[in-house]
């Protein structure tokens, strides 16, 4: 079941990215497939910020460096996963729009989930 909700976790990240698709200018995201790819990306690469700067500095450190952090994740994401295009102004806002939907969809994070279980 553990991997049912890691698998449930990223098809939830990828609709929530095509949203922000939708809503966002200057952010624009291919199709399922290559918002699945963008939540895979995301997640590495917010996992490699947490490893090497620690839990404060992550979007779910809840404070303006998260918050750039994470807009600056989505920027660099856009050069792995073909198919997504964003300006900075637009990882900004896809930042923004993110941050309020996880405070209505709460995920846990892999350190957070790591935690619990120790």
């Amino acid at each position: 079941m553990h991997f049912l909700g890691h698998v449930v976790r990223f098809i939830v990240a990828a609709i929530v990215l095509m949203i922000v698709g939708w809503i966002v200018p200057q952010f624009s995201v291919g199709g399922f497939w290559s918002a699945l790819m963008l939540a895979l990306v995301i997640a590495l690469l917010s996992w490699v910020v947490e490893g090497i700067f620690g839990k404060k500095i992550t979007p779910f450190g809840r404070g303006i460096v998260g918050f750039i952090i994470s807009a600056l994740v989505i920027y660099i994401a856009q050069f792995i996963v073909s198919g997504v295009s964003v300006t900075m102004l637009g990882a900004l806002l896809a930042a923004l729009v993110i941050g309020i939907i996880d405070l209505f969809i709460p995920v846990s994070t892999p350190y957070e989930a790591g935690r619990s279980k120790g």
